[in-house]
């Protein structure tokens, strides 16, 4: 009986890019209001998937993986990889925050 091998496919971003998974697009406000379909926030969030090692090995960019950022999307390139496409190739530029958990202090 012979094995099948099966090949993975790693998304490796290159020059100043990164690939983050973008988060679910809510429809409802905190408030509950309903969003209309046509109501688009011209920015995402979403999670670092992978840093390119020009950026991982750069100390003016403290970005991590699984780092929670918002970017602008005007120049993400969707990774047509999965079915439900959620991976984008983000220049860093355009990473405007990174998300953190602020420890909390002792008192």
């Amino acid at each position: 009986m012979k094995k099948s091998r099966v090949k993975l496919e790693i998304i490796e971003p290159v020059g100043m890019r990164v690939l983050i998974c973008k988060d679910e697009e809510r429809r409802t406000t905190k408030g509950g209001i309903h969003l209309p379909d046509e109501a688009k926030i011209p920015v995402i969030s979403g999670r670092i998937v992978a840093i390119s090692l020009q950026i991982e090995n750069d100390p003016d960019y403290p970005l991590k993986q699984y780092d929670k950022v918002i970017v602008n999307p005007s120049n993400a390139i969707p990774v047509d990889f999965e079915r439900d496409n959620k991976l984008f190739v983000i220049p860093v530029e355009d990473v405007v925050a990174v998300v953190r958990q602020k420890a909390p202090e002792d008192e």
